[in-house]
């Protein structure tokens, strides 16, 4: 089994800065794209940033420049830096990772429960 769990998120006004951290943990064999995503209320859960276990990293036109993915591949961690918050970036963020389990040596997409971030004044 595998579990990913985020933490992080959180009540902050418009400018300001969070940082989510999501730590993967159970029989993981390997782990190859970790990824952030977020889903407002009404609307798709849609991609924020991802990054290769090689260091290719995508984001988001809408956070390019306020955001930042990062990896420590020792502590199976992800970890995405938000900083010049805007109210549209309210959502609930989840954590996603292409992880291949010992148990079956299948390469699997897992997700976190997710966390709250709520940008309001």
């Amino acid at each position: 089994q595998v579990d990913l769990v985020e933490s992080g998120g959180g009540l902050v006004q418009p400018g300001g800065s969070l940082r989510l951290s999501c730590a993967a943990s159970g029989r993981i064999f390997d782990i190859a794209a970790m990824a952030w995503y977020r889903q407002a209320p009404g609307n798709q859960r849609e991609l924020v940033a991802i990054k290769s276990s090689v260091g290719v990293i995508n984001y988001a036109d809408s956070v390019k420049g306020r955001f930042t993915i990062s990896r420590d591949n020792a502590k199976n961690t992800v970890y995405l830096q938000m900083n010049s918050l805007k109210p549209e970036d309210t959502a609930l963020y989840y954590c996603n990772a292409n992880i291949r389990s010992t148990g079956t040596m299948r390469w699997d997409d897992y997700w976190g429960p997710g966390t709250q971030v709520t940008v309001s004044s």
